[in-house]
């Protein structure tokens, strides 16, 4: 190991990989194997290890084990491994931290092992590493991107496997330029479609006359007021949603991408009651904000190339995009009395992103069910949620909100 670890013999035999969810272990033998999962047959390794059945066993037989019977794991990983050996302040190691190491699951408890004392993991940085192919430099580029912590980075680094792809933000991208070029070609038109006296006449735009359809809270991301609102949030959406993807996972990017669709649309409905909605702007903006401030919350770890100047220009972006959504708003709509497309939807991104947003893409080795903050957080978006069904359900009739009509 460089940087004055020392070094582990290890045989030439292949390493010990996990799946993508880490539940299942895949040895490939050598002359001295691991077990193999199920994980209850990590116990008899365990055992030799643990004479005393005390439940523990020292880091230097932890190390001892790792030599003996290790497989040749990634360089990263067993630097990560042996730093945990090095760094542990109680010099021992439980039986379900041993499990979940050997078995590349990820947890709270093996990051806080790690970091006790305030070590800093020995060897040099993923970026002085040379040689590498093209997928890896995109990989590695990736994770300098968007993780604060070099053992993250390097942990990420030797995980991601591109199984699955990131087909999430992919597909939504795709059925968004697909949509648009569908009604670009009946419309006719591609800039200011929203000008057409068809355009809110599609099923999936958000309409407040029409807000009893249930789907239209949602399915109006693939409407778009013209190419050049569709231009920037697939930009800014391909740019920062894919590579969130690859790092966090699609089932954390589509939460947070959802759930700033639907506070996009639900406040939009609370605040300007007599407007449509139309762009995915509310889940690109919680996806942006998100990512951006967990830059700047963890700026001193960010080592990705010039960041300031990368966040001036997704600044600038938001602003263009935020800018002309106002200006459109209040331009003089083209069929009166329905007002152009409202812009309160890009706020109702903006603050899921600056809430949920940063816990989920805070705590990268963190499961989110073990999230105190993220239940906290979640809990006000589904009140908001709730809250703001309600409105819709009683406030328009009491407050005999005059609406255009509908499309």
């Amino acid at each position: 190991m460089a940087g004055g670890t020392r070094e582990v013999p290890v045989n030439s035999s292949p390493a010990v990989a996990a799946n993508a969810e880490g539940e299942e272990i895949e040895v490939l033998e050598s002359t001295d194997v691991l077990p193999v999962a199920p994980e209850d047959q990590w116990k008899s390794l365990f055992d030799k290890y643990d004479p005393e059945n005390s439940g523990f066993i020292s880091t230097e037989r932890f190390r001892d084990l790792l030599a003996a019977h290790g497989s040749e794991l990634d360089p990263h990983k067993l630097e990560v491994l042996l730093a945990l050996a090095d760094g542990n302040a109680d010099g021992k190691i439980c039986y379900q931290d041993f499990v979940n190491l050997m078995s590349n699951k990820r947890s709270n408890s093996f990051r806080r092992a790690i970091l006790q004392g305030s070590r800093q993991i020995k060897g040099c940085s993923l970026r002085d590493e040379v040689g590498l192919g093209l997928s890896q430099q995109l990989v590695r580029h990736i994770a300098y991107e968007t993780l604060p912590r070099e053992v993250d980075r390097k942990w990420y680094f030797d995980s991601y496997t591109y199984c699955p792809p990131p087909w999430l933000i992919l597909a939504i991208t795709i059925a968004e330029v697909a949509v648009f070029m569908y009604y670009g070609f009946q419309l006719d038109r591609l800039v200011l479609q929203v000008s057409s006296p068809l355009f809110l006449k599609s099923p999936l735009p958000y309409h407040p006359q029409l807000r009893a359809q249930a789907w239209r809270y949602l399915s109006y991301i693939f409407m778009h007021t013209g190419i050049e609102h569709l231009s920037l949030n697939m930009a800014m959406q391909l740019l920062v949603g894919v590579p969130l993807e690859m790092v966090h996972g699609a089932l954390r990017i589509g939460l947070v991408y959802v759930c700033g669709v639907l506070a996009g649309s639900l406040a939009v409905s609370v605040t300007d009651m007599t407007a449509p909605v139309v762009g995915s702007s509310g889940g690109v903006y919680a996806l942006v904000s998100a990512h951006l401030a967990n830059v700047v919350m963890n700026w001193s770890g960010m080592k990705c190339q010039f960041k300031l100047f990368r966040m001036a220009m997704a600044l600038v972006c938001m602003s263009v995009e935020f800018g002309r959504a106002v200006w459109l708003r209040f331009y003089p709509p083209a069929f009166p009395p329905c007002p152009n497309p409202s812009f309160v939807a890009h706020l109702g991104g903006v603050v899921v992103g600056l809430t949920l947003g940063v816990v989920v893409l805070q705590n990268y080795e963190q499961r989110l069910q073990e999230q105190s903050l993220f239940w906290i957080f979640f809990c006000v978006y589904t009140l908001f949620v709730l809250c703001a069904v309600f409105w819709n359900i009683f406030a328009y009739s009491l407050l005999d909100v005059r609406l255009p009509p509908p499309p």
